[in-house]
């Protein structure tokens, strides 16, 4: 049978990682249910939404045997688990409010009655005229339901002759309309009367007093785990997409749905912990790094991610013949923390080797940079001197090494307040909260406070504190061997002509660091991550596919050029060959739009192609890798993986461990399409996946920041 392609251990993930964060509580009786009648018109985006306090969820009252709230286990039931934990993270009171009749949950989200649809809706042209979709839930097909014991029903044409009930409102019934009307004229079409529960009209299928009904695939699922009076007599359509709605007034909230759906793809790898040391790291190829946000570490460039310490992270990686993967931790709080809990290897973000930091169980390498630490006011202050800092406010994260510096000033007799900021903003914020005077003063690292100068943010530097300070790399206590080679590289590159033409790129030339800052994106929702957006968004939604994610295959396979033409023939921003593109038919392959929608028709054909019962996010990795190595080699890898033990269904340290294997010769020459170079779609594919989840998390955290700020100010 498929598998529901929401999943208890991604709910469970979800519910884990905002118990952590403080954001969720266990206890989810604060929560209303109301019925469509009495429920309100509100318009508005998700600032209103936040305003008044409260999400109103709208769910089918009839799918799942209850009445008013599903079975559990049933794919609603886990649609409105997951809103919930999303209302909850956004600190909403969720409300369900539960409609009658199927057909009457899209009115009610158009008129204002609810804001969002999360009742298993299958996306069509038709409903997007009313409502937005997020991205996809799930990918279902229609079943054709008969009595146990009937024979007669094989295909669809069988239907003719048949009594075949489904709700009206259903988009069953508008395919049998059509079939009755172009060409099964004797289908009996009946229409489930209001309020009718599912199971109720199993009830008529199983006595015989109709002879057929259809279903969306994850729904017969649920039923047949525990009826067994009906069977599937055939597919009634290809694949569908299952997906939620909201209004089409609703951008923001589209947006942060989106945001939040995409931790389904990134819960599995991040909630890994390992405190292996040098040696398990090699063995797993991957080197884990916690990295923030911010215009010195690590940032988003027109689809390319940058950064100083990024850049040096994955030269480590690279000569050491390790994949980089970048952890962004919600705030600087955590940066450390989770580095001692082994959710990764080493910490950077120019941190000062403290003995509150090491207490903490952390060892730091050789210093790689010395940096002096600025007061930093507003341009027009007439602030020069220590003792000048009487009656004013110092804002900081009481995380970092600026509050230990300036406690001791406190101690020695200095006689400002000190004020701790949030600990999800950086210091770059607090500068230009500075020069827009809306908090009073802040301490920076010399290179900080050079970006924001050459953007010409209204601030200055009163006077430094002290002399400079080393800036290390964090590591767990007692991995020496990671230090050690940390540390040679280090010395190896540190002076070198390689480090000070990085640093000067950016912290030093005016020109760079303007450039670097007008490719940043800091708000992805504004169509800026390529030239291409408003095309990739058309037909990424029109096929089922989160728009973010054929922007990052994009930017892998062409980096946004729509003339590059590879070796082997492959054109246009999705390096499609001619043939291939044919097939789906598409020409003109230096053309944009032409390219794009190619490459997204040419992704959904392979996509049907995998088992049904793969979960929705690993469809799309084994798609990514097909798109690259080809539909045949992935199914060797498949093969091959089961004959390892490994989970076949699985991508990620699974089959791409098979699909390695698959360049060599004592494993090629038994695979039925031959040699593959594997190591190719292996790092396509993780290239892919990292890229996009930066899309995801990047914009979330500079979210996170100017919320954050708010409140300061407030």
């Amino acid at each position: 049978m498929a598998q529901s392609s929401i999943t208890q251990r991604f709910i469970l993930c979800i519910v884990l990682m905002l118990l952590v964060s403080g954001v969720y509580s266990s206890d989810l009786s604060e929560r209303q249910i109301t019925n469509l009648s009495s429920s309100e018109q509100l318009n508005g985006d998700f600032d209103a939404i936040k305003k008044r306090g409260k999400l109103r969820i709208i769910i089918p009252a009839n799918i799942g045997g209850g009445r008013y709230l599903p079975r559990n286990g049933s794919p609603v039931s886990e649609q409105h688990e997951i809103v919930e934990a999303f209302a909850q993270f956004h600190h909403l009171i969720p409300e369900l409010i539960i409609a009658e009749n199927f057909g009457d949950m899209i009115p009610a989200l158009a008129d204002g009655r609810a804001d969002i649809v999360a009742g298993n809706l299958t996306i069509t042209e038709a409903r997007r005229k009313n409502i937005e979709f997020s991205i996809p839930l799930a990918h279902v097909r229609e079943k054709i339901l008969v009595q146990k014991t009937d024979k007669s029903i094989q295909t669809v044409a069988d239907l003719n002759h048949k009594r075949v009930m489904v709700s009206s409102d259903s988009t069953f019934w508008d395919a049998l309309q059509w079939l009755k009307k172009n060409k099964y004229k004797d289908i009996q079409l009946l229409a489930r009367p209001a309020g009718m529960l599912d199971e109720e009209e199993l009830d008529l299928l199983a006595k015989g007093e109709i002879d057929a009904t259809i279903r969306d695939s994850n729904i017969v699922d649920m039923y047949s785990g525990y009826r067994d009076d009906f069977k599937v007599a055939t597919n009634f359509s290809g694949q569908r997409d299952i997906a939620w709605g909201v209004r089409k007034e609703a951008p923001g909230l589209l947006l942060a749905l989106n945001e939040f759906l995409q931790l389904e793809h990134m819960t599995a790898d991040d909630s890994e912990f390992s405190t292996d040391g040098f040696d398990s790291i090699k063995k797993r190829k991957v080197l884990r790094v916690l990295l923030r946000n911010n215009a010195s570490s690590y940032f988003l460039y027109k689809g390319e991610l940058l950064g100083f310490e990024y850049e040096m992270a994955k030269a480590f990686a690279k000569f050491h013949g390790l994949r980089l993967q970048v952890i962004v931790p919600p705030t600087h709080k955590e940066l450390l923390g989770w580095l001692v809990d082994g959710k990764a290897d080493l910490a950077i973000g120019f941190l000062e080797p403290t003995a509150r930091r090491k207490a903490l169980g952390i060892e730091f390498s050789e210093p790689y940079n010395y940096e002096s630490q600025h007061i930093v006011v507003n341009g027009k202050s007439t602030i020069n001197k220590l003792q000048d800092l009487d009656s004013h406010t110092i804002s900081v994260r009481k995380s970092s090494a600026y509050w230990e510096t300036l406690t001791k000033l406190k101690q020695s007799g200095s006689r400002f307040t000190l004020k701790p900021a949030p600990e999800d903003v950086e210091t770059e914020e607090l500068i230009k909260a500075v020069g827009s005077k809306k908090i009073d003063l802040t301490m920076a690292d010399e290179h900080i406070l050079d970006i924001e100068l050459a953007k010409s943010v209204p601030v200055k530097s009163a006077f430094t504190i002290g002399e400079k300070r080393p800036q290390a790399v964090a590591i767990r206590k007692h991995n020496k061997k990671l230090i050690n080679a940390i540390n040679a590289f280090i010395k190896k590159n540190n002076k070198s002509e390689y480090y000070n033409v990085l640093y000067k790129k950016y912290f030093k030339s005016r020109k760079s660091i303007l450039k670097l800052a007008k490719g940043r994106i800091h708000n992805i929702g504004e169509n800026n991550l390529s030239p291409w957006d408003n095309i990739t968004r058309k037909y990424a939604e029109k096929y089922g596919f989160d728009w973010r994610l054929i922007t990052a295959q994009m930017y892998q396979e062409s980096r946004f050029d729509p003339k590059v033409k590879s070796f082997a023939g492959a054109k246009g921003l999705m390096q499609l060959m001619p043939q291939t593109a044919k097939s789906v038919g598409v020409t003109n392959l230096e053309k944009p739009e032409n390219s794009i929608r190619g490459g997204i028709k040419y992704m959904d054909w392979l996509r049907d192609r995998f088992d049904e019962s793969l979960h929705v996010s690993e469809r799309l990795w084994f798609t990514l890798a097909a798109y690259n190595a080809g539909y045949g080699h992935v199914q060797d890898a498949q093969r091959l993986a089961s004959k390892k033990g490994w989970d076949k269904k699985r991508w990620f340290d699974n089959t791409e461990k098979a699909m390695l294997l698959l360049s060599r010769k004592d494993y090629s020459s038994k695979a039925r399409y031959g040699y593959v170079d594997g190591d190719e779609p292996v790092q396509y594919v993780r290239s892919i996946r990292d890229r996009f989840e930066a899309y995801a998390k990047l914009n979330q955290n500079k979210i996170s920041q100017q919320n954050s700020l708010i409140i300061a100010r407030e």
